[in-house]
């Protein structure tokens, strides 16, 4: 048994390669966030406009995941991986370049759609060359960057902001990203294409435009005082009506996009709902609460992404805390999540209604503590 759980030195290679490519695209759902107030400035736009730079990345993420799964049978996990990465750089370097508001959210988006795919495919080419007797210590190489990126992220875009140009936060990628191209054409092994998967073209068609006409929606709540003007209904319904096409196509088509089905489940859907949940708050926070030091508080933006630091301390300790067998399987997950979730209820409650005088302290303990909940 120790002999199948040890890991070789072409697998340790594999694992470099996706640890690389995984923690760029980690690092930039978070590293922008402290800068928003600085590119509002710059660009002479409203944040409103400006929000899209992280709202556009992460809604071509969205998008893209989904399209992993056929990329991976009809092209092959190996080049989808470096197309992936060789795009999220070239969308990097344009994001470093870009002359306007309008410019940068175009390159966000072109970066989401290659970081979009560096994980999944990533996680894939790990569970293949690892096989099931080593998936756990292979998914805990893979924690590895969810780890780093949310205390690298904010911390290191403070750092940039506050000591060079905004643009750097963007330049920053483009060593790393050639290194694991580098790296990805000797060291990733190659996998067999199945010409036999079709893509559900379809279901792209009303999934896509329906998760951005959903979120173009709520965007423009802020800018409309609430839930009363035309281009907030229009596009909530327009979204809706689409997503709720694309789930009843899922449930009948032969290969959809998303299987749907899987949420008959009741584990699946209740684990896909808490960590939609759990998601939607922290992740909620990461980007407003950046806003509200720098604004509200005048704080520069490198103390900002410090203060943020705090959350990933709660990750870490979150990733070690269920038990392992000697098999490398889970043990405790459930209970110890249940718990995860009691704890950092309290602990929230102090952040979610900051003041001026509310003491630097607060925040980033509470971030701590809930932030043990996403694992």
């Amino acid at each position: 048994m120790a002999d199948q759980q040890r890991l070789e030195p072409a697998l340790i290679k594999v694992g470099v390669v996706v640890v690389l490519g995984t923690i760029m695209s980690i690092l930039d759902t978070t590293i922008v966030a402290v800068a928003l107030h600085t590119l509002s400035g710059d660009f002479k736009v409203d944040f409103s406009t400006v929000q899209w730079v992280t709202t556009g990345y992460l809604l071509s993420l969205a998008i893209v995941i989904p399209v992993s799964g056929w990329a991976i049978h009809r092209i092959g996990a190996k080049p989808v991986y470096m197309v992936s990465l060789a795009l999220f750089v070239v969308g990097s370097i344009l994001c470093g370049f870009a002359w306007s508001a309008t410019s940068l959210i175009f390159f966000r988006v072109l970066q989401g759609l290659g970081g979009g795919m560096i994980m999944p495919v990533g996680q894939s080419i790990m569970a293949r060359a690892a096989g099931p007797h080593r998936m756990g210590r292979v998914m805990g190489i893979i924690g590895v960057p969810q780890l780093l990126g949310p205390i690298l992220g904010p911390v290191l875009g403070g750092v940039i902001v506050s000591n060079t140009s905004w643009r750097w936060i963007f330049f920053v990628n483009v060593p790393i990203g050639i290194l694991a191209l580098w790296l990805a054409k000797d060291f990733l092994p190659r996998s067999e294409r199945d010409n036999e998967h079709r893509f559900d073209l379809l279901g792209f068609l009303l999934l896509s435009p329906g998760l951005a006409l959903l979120v173009y929606g709520l965007s423009q709540v802020a800018d409309q005082g609430g839930f009363r003007g035309a281009a907030v209904w229009d596009s909530l319904v327009a979204g809706v009506v689409l997503i709720v096409l694309f789930v009843l196509r899922s449930t009948k088509a032969l290969e959809p996009l998303i299987d749907m089905r899987l949420f008959k489940d009741r584990t699946f859907s209740v684990a896909a709902i808490g960590i939609f949940l759990t998601g939607a708050t922290l992740y909620g926070t990461m980007f407003l609460l950046p806003l509200y030091y720098q604004v509200d508080r005048g704080d520069a933006a490198w103390k900002a992404g410090l203060m943020m630091a705090p959350r990933a301390s709660g990750r870490r300790w979150s990733c070690v805390s269920p038990g392992r067998s000697r098999t490398g399987e889970v043990r405790g997950t459930s209970r110890s999540s249940v718990w995860r979730c009691w704890r950092s209820e309290p602990s929230s409650t102090p952040a979610s209604r900051p003041r001026r005088a509310t003491s630097s302290w607060v925040s980033p303990s509470s971030c701590g503590a809930s932030g043990s909940v996403l694992e």
